[in-house]
């Protein structure tokens, strides 16, 4: 295997961070050097409509996947919530790295927490998962979309616009944004999505030599979570379009793993959760343990909840 290979990421300053954090990782523990290909996609790109109404977070990656089959780049850095659960034919996830905090970020520039909120305050976000775990948290607030990167959201948040976000608290530490946040929700309280917090390495396929390299670099708790995880999202046809949420912990060698799931219309119907647990030793079992969980949600009515 070459000793040199490029990196597709996008160019916002948080993968970009996460980039270079890989592109360190590859120099010091594998004795790879790497460059970077700064893209911008077509979801940087769209910012006045919501992810769901023009093809969900898949258009977080298929420019880097495209310099990927081109050859114009050997491996892809994500944020593992944008990866689709099905990846393209010819692409694989070669790496998941630990995970930071996975939870949800509370920021807001007068208010210490969602309870403090005035009746009918105005937050930001554009995922559906957030907006109907807000809701059933705080029916009165009104949730209104708020697109781009990390910066453009905070500074939407310092014009005014809204009286507090909701991001996630990874990218927040990543950038040494941390003294922003108010406060964080608790798993209880808001559920993260797949994935969220960890970093996902994509390669081609074919490409044998760099994936049994990039193995050195798996996390095997945060894998097996997050294939927990992703399975759920897998087995109900989880996309932007889906307010689907699901986190996997540790507890004393096993794997508990919680889902929620709200309607995709209606935002304010109740939630439906799930929680299931098991002894993971491996990605197949992970897997089963998700589909356990969809399974249990489907128990509870999921199936008049997603999308006809």
């Amino acid at each position: 295997m070459t000793t040199s290979i490029t990196i597709a990421t996008r160019e916002s300053r948080l993968a970009l961070w996460q980039a270079e954090h890989v592109q360190a990782r590859l120099a010091g523990e594998l004795g790879i050097t790497a460059a970077l290909l700064g893209m911008t996609t077509r979801g940087d790109q769209i910012l006045d409509r919501t992810l769901s109404k023009i093809g969900g977070k898949g258009l977080f990656v298929k420019e880097l996947e495209t310099a990927l089959a081109e050859g114009r780049a050997q491996l892809a850095v994500h944020s593992l919530k944008d990866v689709p659960m099905e990846l393209p034919e010819g692409f694989v996830l070669a790496a998941v790295l630990e995970r930071e905090d996975p939870r949800d970020a509370f920021v807001s520039n007068d208010y210490a927490t969602l309870a403090e909120l005035p009746q009918g305050a105005v937050v930001g976000s554009s995922s559906l998962r957030r907006v109907t775990q807000l809701l059933s948290l705080r029916p009165d607030l009104r949730v209104e979309p708020l697109r781009g990167n990390l910066d453009t959201r905070l500074r939407k948040l310092d014009e005014g616009g809204y009286h507090a976000i909701v991001l996630a608290a990874a990218g927040l530490k990543r950038l040494g944004l941390a003294h922003r946040v108010r406060g964080y929700f608790e798993v209880d309280q808001m559920l993260p999505c797949a994935g969220q917090g960890a970093l996902g390495l994509e390669i081609r396929a074919d490409d044998a030599a760099l994936h049994a390299a990039l193995a050195q670099l798996v996390h095997q708790p945060t894998l097996l979570a997050c294939e927990a995880e992703r399975a759920v999202s897998r087995a109900l046809g989880g996309s932007c379009s889906l307010p689907l949420a699901a986190h996997a912990r540790w507890q004393g060698g096993r794997l508990h793993l919680d889902a929620a799931l709200g309607h995709a219309e209606a935002h304010t119907s109740p939630l439906l959760r799930a929680g299931v647990a098991a002894e993971v030793a491996e990605v197949d079992a992970a897997r089963a343990l998700g589909q356990q969980a969809a399974a249990r949600l489907r128990e509870l009515g999921a199936g008049s909840y997603l999308p006809g």
